[in-house]
């Protein structure tokens, strides 16, 4: 199985790639909407199609990608059945299984955190994504969005720390750098739900947390009970309107030499080669390119014009790319990558 786990530095949360790499299929689990350009470039650089988005549950930190992603490639969107959210494909309940390919999640109903909790569980039991209902060293907390600390307790006790003691464990947040922990750890070092631990010492260590609620609990519950779908105003504002850009996984938008071929007159090429490559050989000059070299760029940006979009390029669009991430730092609004550089452009 291809794994990846992935990160959301702002609400600190985990979202994780499963695919089986003979199929290409995949699936997403707790997506995060800002970082869904990210979730879909790894996907077409690995080669993958994506057939599921899962969320653990309804999230208070953070906006779910599933409604997105689900836009863009056809997958179908999966979450518990009593999450209360409108929208979804595939509403699970426990004992349920999903499948991409040869990979396999059998569903875990695991209230507590909030009445929705999912805990999805690979079918060899060597895998557990836990979403916020078991954290490292930890758990989520209960006092909102029907959360009860006993019955929390009762679902990790029961469907999750009776996994083999083998099994990894994935959260759905960590705030501290942790990445993964084990089910024998969590009995044997969690402050708060590990062996000898009572029911009522757990119910007792939540009611005194004593946490602020999330800061975007206001808006990611409402976005999150219609699975993230945000308003029409929202995706025209974020929608790149001057040229079919993708953006890769390294972060960096990108445009086809095609498209700059065929609308040529309509934006500036920015070549970042030096002086000395310049001179002949078989990389030629591009026709009006504006000339700064890379190592020049960060002083001579004010020459930049921002008329009109800059395609920023060199010979195989690997100087260019740090090139449209200076341009981006300096506020020129419109950037982007020649992908494949000017050898890519000489071929058409």
């Amino acid at each position: 199985m291809l794994f990846r786990q992935l990160f959301d530095s702002p609400s600190s949360t985990y979202t994780y790639l499963l695919a089986d790499p003979d199929s290409g299929d995949a699936i997403l689990i707790d997506t995060v909407f800002e970082q869904h350009l990210r979730d879909l470039a790894l996907l077409r650089e690995l080669g993958l199609t994506l057939r599921l988005v899962l969320d653990t549950h309804v999230h208070a930190d953070h906006i779910t990608g599933a409604w997105r992603l689900r836009e863009v490639t056809g997958c179908k969107i999966g979450l518990a059945a009593t999450s209360g959210a409108a929208g979804a494909d595939l509403l699970l309940q426990h004992g349920d299984r999903v499948c991409a390919g040869s990979v396999g999640l059998t569903v875990r109903a695991t209230p507590g955190h909030t009445d929705g909790c999912l805990t999805f569980v690979s079918d060899d039991l060597s895998m557990a994504f836990t979403g916020d209902a078991l954290l490292i060293r930890g758990a989520g907390r209960t006092d909102f969005q029907q959360g009860d600390a006993a019955t929390l307790f009762r679902s990790v006790r029961e469907q999750i720390l009776s996994l083999p003691a083998e099994c990894r464990i994935y959260p759905g947040h960590d705030y501290a750098g942790r990445t993964l922990t084990t089910v024998a750890e969590e009995r044997a070092h969690n402050p708060r739900l590990g062996d000898g631990i009572r029911e009522q010492d757990f119910v007792g260590y939540m009611a005194n947390l004593g946490l602020p609620h999330p800061k975007r609990m206001a808006d990611a519950v409402p976005a999150n009970l219609v699975c993230g779908k945000p308003s029409d105003a929202f995706l025209q504002a974020q929608a790149p309107d001057w040229a079919p850009l993708v953006r890769s996984f390294a972060g960096i938008w990108q445009v086809e030499p095609s498209w700059v071929h065929a609308h040529a007159n309509e934006v500036h090429i920015l070549d970042v080669r030096e002086p000395i490559e310049l001179g002949g050989g078989p990389i030629r000059r591009i026709d009006s390119a504006l000339e700064i070299p890379l190592s020049q760029l960060a002083e001579r940006v004010a020459e930049v014009p921002r008329d009109r979009p800059v395609i920023a390029a060199c010979p195989t669009g690997a100087r260019s790319a740090r090139a449209t991430q200076i341009l981006e730092q300096a506020g020129v609004p419109r950037v982007a990558n020649l992908r494949g550089g000017i050898v890519a452009w000489q071929e058409l």
